[in-house]
């Protein structure tokens, strides 16, 4: 069983890489939802919604979001009528926020939402809001404490970030099925998302990141930065206003409580080595700390690091990238790898 913690469109596109090679009954997403809002009165979730269109194969390649082939006739007329149209929502993914919207409204919870909405398009792999309570992405800029999606998508990511955090989280709890996925896994994989506002709001979920810390499963993340700079958007930034590099270090330090396996992109070898001279040098210091206080690592004997290409430009890029992630996860039983 092969469970995910993904968001944004790196991840989305990282989950199409893995259900060409996962059998869909064996795959379980677990999506971000600290990006959730409420847009003409309607509840939007812009992970769950890329996720759920790219496991349909509905999603729009050239945008990397929304539906393919959509047209925005109602944001033109909301536009005319004078109504906020810089979330740009298009006509046939409008439908799918009426759909929630209206399950919602019954009673029904994200999580059931979101399962009835697979089941009606067809989508067999399992996918999992983080939480079915509100958590908010909150990001502090000069211009005020904004949402993630007015920092993000209205205002251009371009404000200084001076924090983030997680408006509703430690009220929050896991969605059902979250921690079992994450505690009953053969593999967990952290997409090459976003850590701070795509990943961190998962991990801020009490009881997510202890689950991570406690399973038995190998745990691996796809570094979203190469050679010291995001791939897309504001990762970078993020990164460095939360105290972390903006390398892979900073991202092997962000996951460090829990994980087994970073892959990196191949340009960052040279730093890959270097990152690993310097965990066997703190791994010897910590032993000799163990044998003195008794601490014992709970992830075992450290950290691998991976290199690979982690650009996904084409379709056949997403799978080599699944392939290879797999691969450094070995030994994985294999049946979770599925003939092409």
């Amino acid at each position: 069983m092969v469970t995910v913690l993904t968001g944004g469109t790196g991840g989305a596109k990282f989950v199409d890489g893995l259900r060409k090679i996962v059998p869909p009954e064996e795959l379980t997403v677990i999506v971000n939802t600290g990006d959730d809002l409420r847009w003409w009165g309607l509840y939007v979730s812009p992970d769950l919604d890329s996720i759920t269109y790219m496991l349909a194969d509905k999603v729009s390649e050239a945008r990397g979001w929304g539906v393919e082939h959509d047209t925005f006739f109602c944001l033109q007329t909301l536009r005319q009528l004078g109504e906020p149209a810089w979330f740009q929502v298009g006509d046939r993914d409008l439908a799918l926020h009426i759909f929630r919207s209206k399950l919602l409204a019954e009673g029904k919870t994200l999580t059931h939402a979101t399962a009835e909405i697979a089941r009606r398009l067809g989508i067999k792999a399992r996918i999992l809001p983080m939480s079915d309570a509100p958590v908010e992405t909150r990001v502090l800029t000069p211009a005020g404490d904004l949402s993630f999606e007015k920092f993000f998508v209205q205002r251009r990511f371009e404000d200084p970030v001076e924090s983030v955090h997680f408006e509703g989280a430690l009220q929050a709890v896991p969605a059902p099925g979250v921690l079992d996925a994450i505690r009953s896994a053969d593999l967990v994989l952290l997409a090459p998302s976003n850590p701070v506002t795509s990943i961190g709001p998962i991990l801020a979920v009490p009881g997510i990141r202890e689950a991570l810390r406690e399973t038995s499963a190998t745990i691996a993340a796809v570094s979203p930065i190469i050679g010291g700079a995001a791939v897309t958007g504001p990762a970078g930034a993020l990164l460095a206003a939360q105290g972390f590099a903006v390398s892979i270090a900073g991202i092997a330090e962000y996951y460090e409580d829990f994980l087994d396996v970073l892959v990196a992109d191949s340009q960052d070898a040279v730093v890959a080595e270097e990152l690993r001279d310097d965990r066997r040098s703190h791994e010897d210091n910590n032993s000799l700390g163990a044998r003195v206080d008794g601490r014992a690592n709970s992830r075992g004997s450290g950290l691998s690091i991976h290199c690979t290409s982690t650009m996904m430009r084409k379709s056949a890029d997403r799978v080599a990238l699944a392939k290879s992630v797999m691969e450094a996860c070995a030994p994985v039983p294999s049946r979770t790898i599925a003939t092409l």
